[in-house]
Protein backbone atom coordinates (compact mmCIF):
# COMPACT_ATOMS: atom_id res chain seq x y z
CA UNK A 1 0.00 0.00 0.00
CA UNK A 2 1.13 3.12 -0.70
CA UNK A 3 0.39 6.17 1.25
CA UNK A 4 0.32 9.43 -0.62
CA UNK A 5 1.02 13.07 1.56
CA UNK A 6 -1.66 15.94 1.92
CA UNK A 7 -0.21 17.88 -1.13
CA UNK A 8 0.00 14.61 -3.34
CA UNK A 9 -3.70 13.23 -2.46
CA UNK A 10 -5.08 16.52 -2.73
CA UNK A 11 -3.72 17.26 -6.36
CA UNK A 12 -4.83 13.72 -6.98
CA UNK A 13 -8.38 14.92 -6.49
CA UNK A 14 -7.88 17.83 -7.74
CA UNK A 15 -8.98 19.84 -4.06
CA UNK A 16 -7.12 22.25 -2.14
CA UNK A 17 -4.88 20.86 1.01
CA UNK A 18 -7.25 23.11 3.16
CA UNK A 19 -10.56 21.31 1.98
CA UNK A 20 -9.12 18.23 2.52
CA UNK A 21 -7.21 18.37 5.83
CA UNK A 22 -10.31 19.75 6.88
CA UNK A 23 -12.63 16.84 5.70
CA UNK A 24 -9.76 14.49 7.08
CA UNK A 25 -9.87 16.08 10.49
CA UNK A 26 -13.71 15.74 11.01
CA UNK A 27 -13.49 12.12 10.10
CA UNK A 28 -14.99 12.44 6.33
CA UNK A 29 -11.86 11.15 4.70
CA UNK A 30 -9.78 8.00 6.05
CA UNK A 31 -6.60 8.90 6.45
CA UNK A 32 -3.12 8.53 8.91
CA UNK A 33 -1.48 11.24 11.25
CA UNK A 34 2.29 10.77 12.12
CA UNK A 35 2.90 13.84 14.13
CA UNK A 36 1.77 16.58 12.10
CA UNK A 37 1.60 14.97 8.78
CA UNK A 38 -1.28 13.48 7.27
CA UNK A 39 -0.84 10.64 4.95
CA UNK A 40 -4.08 8.80 2.77
CA UNK A 41 -4.38 5.44 1.01
CA UNK A 42 -6.05 6.70 -2.53
CA UNK A 43 -8.37 3.69 -3.08
CA UNK A 44 -9.41 3.90 0.21
CA UNK A 45 -10.16 7.81 0.31
CA UNK A 46 -11.42 7.75 -3.41
CA UNK A 47 -13.72 4.95 -2.19
CA UNK A 48 -15.74 6.73 0.76
CA UNK A 49 -15.58 10.08 -1.84
CA UNK A 50 -17.47 7.63 -4.70
CA UNK A 51 -20.15 6.72 -1.90
CA UNK A 52 -20.60 9.96 -0.88
CA UNK A 53 -21.37 11.50 -3.87
CA UNK A 54 -23.44 8.39 -4.93
CA UNK A 55 -25.84 9.12 -1.72
CA UNK A 56 -26.11 12.58 -2.84
CA UNK A 57 -26.87 12.16 -6.05
CA UNK A 58 -29.95 9.73 -5.01
CA UNK A 59 -31.01 12.09 -2.42
CA UNK A 60 -29.33 10.81 0.26
CA UNK A 61 -27.96 14.54 1.45
CA UNK A 62 -24.40 15.43 2.18
CA UNK A 63 -22.18 14.52 5.31
CA UNK A 64 -20.42 18.02 5.24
Amino acid sequence: MNLLSLARMARRLGVTQDWLRVQADNGNVPCVKAGRRYLFNPSAVEEVLASKAARTRQGGGSDE
